[in-house]
C-alpha cells in the first residue's frame, strides 16, 4: 500500500463528487494506491480554502497551475468548466501527470483531439468520466452482450432524458447559452457513451436537432437560446447494427432517463437509469406461454456491487459509480496499463457530437471519419 497524491481542480458539484470518491474507495475496494486529498483548486483563495476544510485537503488554491505543478499532486482530476480542461490537461501531461477529465473532453473535436493526441505521447494514464454506464447493472449488460447469451444484437436504442428546462418559464442560464452547454453537449455524450460501450464505435448517423424554446426571460427582457432542447440520431454501427439515440433536458416527467434496450437473436436487455438496480432480461427459450422479461436485482454476484452492499436488491447508488470510476483510474496508474473509457474513447462521443451538429445542419448522413 502507497500513498498517491490527489489534486482536484473544480470543487463544484462533480468536484465534491470525486473528492468524496477518493476518500472511499481505499477502504471500499481495498486498493494498493491510497489517495491523499492534496490540493483543491476553485475560483477564489477564499472558496478554495473552505472547500478544502469541508471535504479534507491539505492545501488549497485558485491557480490551477500551482496544483497541477505541486510535486505532492501525482494524479489531477479535471472537474472545472470544460473551457479549461484542454489547458489543463496539456499541462498536467506535459509533467507525466495521470489525468482524470470530466466528460465531455474538449469544447469541441479539435481540443479533444489535441488533448487525446498528448496524452498518448506523453505516455501518461489518461481517462473520461462517463460514471454511469459502471452502474454494477450496466455492467452486467455489458458482459451479457459480449458473452453472446442473447444471440447476435440486431437494434440497439438509448436515451438520455430530464425535464430540468422543460419548463418554458425557467430563466435563462449557463445551460442556455453556447453548443457545449446545450443538449448535446451536455446529456447526449452519455448515451452516446453507453452505445459504444454496449455495441462498439458508430459508423455513421444522422440527425435532427432542435431548439423548442428559442427564447427565456432574462434580466433585460426575452433571452435567445443558443443551444439545443432536444436530438434525436439515427445510426450505423461498425458492427452493422442499426441504433437510434435521444436526448432531450426538456422531456417532461424524466429526472434521469438514461436508458437503453438491446434486441438479439436470442433474447433482449432492457434498462433504466431511474431504476438503476434492475436489469431486464429476456430470453428466447423454454415453453413460449413461459417466456417473458425477468427482473434481475442486483447483488453481490454482479460487478463491483458486493464491495458496497452484502445484501441483494439493497442496491449502489451515483455516488457508488463514481467510487467505481476511482478504483478504475487508480488501477489503470498501479498498472499503467489503459483503462476504458480513455482520452481516445472520449474524442469519439465528441466526434459523433459534431457528427450529429453536421448532419443536422447539412441534411445528411455524415460518416465519423469525416470528422
Amino acid at each position: 500500500m502507497r500513498r498517491i497524491g490527489i489534486g482536484i481542480v473544480g470543487a463544484g458539484y462533480m468536484g465534491k463528487a470525486h473528492a468524496v470518491a477518493m476518500s472511499a474507495v481505499g477502504a471500499v475496494f481495498d486498493t494498493t494506491l491510497r489517495p491523499s486529498l492534496e490540493m483543491i483548486c476553485t475560483t477564489s483563495e477564499a472558496g478554495a480554502a473552505k472547500k478544502a476544510r469541508a471535504l479534507g485537503f491539505r492545501r488549497s488554491t485558485a491557480d490551477w497551475r500551482r496544483l497541477v505543478e505541486a510535486p505532492e499532486v501525482e494524479a489531477v482530476i479535471i472537474a472545472s468548466p470544460q473551457s479549461l480542461h484542454r489547458e489543463i490537461a496539456l499541462a498536467a501531461f506535459a509533467l507525466g501527470k495521470p489525468v482524470l477529465c470530466e466528460k465531455p473532453l474538449g469544447q469541441n473535436v479539435a481540443e479533444s483531439r489535441e488533448m487525446t493526441q498528448a496524452a498518448e505521447r506523453s505516455g501518461s494514464v489518461n481517462m473520461v468520466g462517463f460514471n454511469y454506464i459502471r452502474a454494477p447493472a450496466s455492467q452486467l449488460a455489458r458482459q451479457i452482450v459480449a458473452s453472446g447469451e442473447i444471440g447476435a444484437v440486431t437494434y440497439f436504442r438509448g436515451e438520455h432524458t430530464e425535464d430540468f428546462l422543460a419548463d418554458p418559464a425557467t430563466p435563462a442560464n449557463w445551460r442556455t447559452r453556447g453548443r457545449a452547454a446545450g443538449n448535446l453537449g451536455d446529456l447526449a455524450p452519455h448515451p452516446l457513451n453507453a452505445a459504444m460501450a454496449l455495441m462498439g464505435p458508430i459508423r455513421e448517423l444522422i440527425a435532427e436537432v432542435e431548439t423548442v424554446h428559442k427564447t427565456r426571460p432574462g434580466a433585460e427582457g426575452p433571452e435567445k437560446v443558443t443551444n439545443d432542447d432536444h436530438a434525436q440520431i439515427i445510426c450505423r454501427f461498425e458492427s452493422g447494427v442499426m441504433g437510434s439515440l435521444y436526448s432531450s433536458r426538456i422531456a417532461t416527467g424524466r429526472k434521469m432517463g438514461y436508458a437503453y434496450e438491446i434486441f438479439a437473436t436470442k433474447g433482449a436487455i432492457r434498462f433504466d437509469q431511474e431504476d438503476q438496480n434492475a436489469l431486464w432480461l429476456y430470453k428466447g427459450e423454454g415453453d413460449p406461454a413461459r417466456r417473458g422479461f425477468t427482473k434481475i436485482l442486483t447483488g453481490p454476484d454482479h460487478p463491483d456491487y458486493k464491495a458496497f452492499c452484502l445484501g441483494p436488491g439493497h442496491g449502489t447508488g451515483y455516488q457508488d459509480q463514481i467510487i467505481i470510476e476511482a478504483r478504475d483510474f487508480l488501477a489503470a496508474i498501479e498498472t499503467r496499463q489503459p483503462v476504458w473509457p480513455t482520452f481516445r474513447d472520449g474524442l469519439m462521443v465528441n466526434q459523433a457530437v459534431a457528427a450529429a451538429w453536421a448532419s443536422s445542419e447539412q441534411r445528411r448522413w455524415v460518416k465519423l471519419s469525416e470528422i
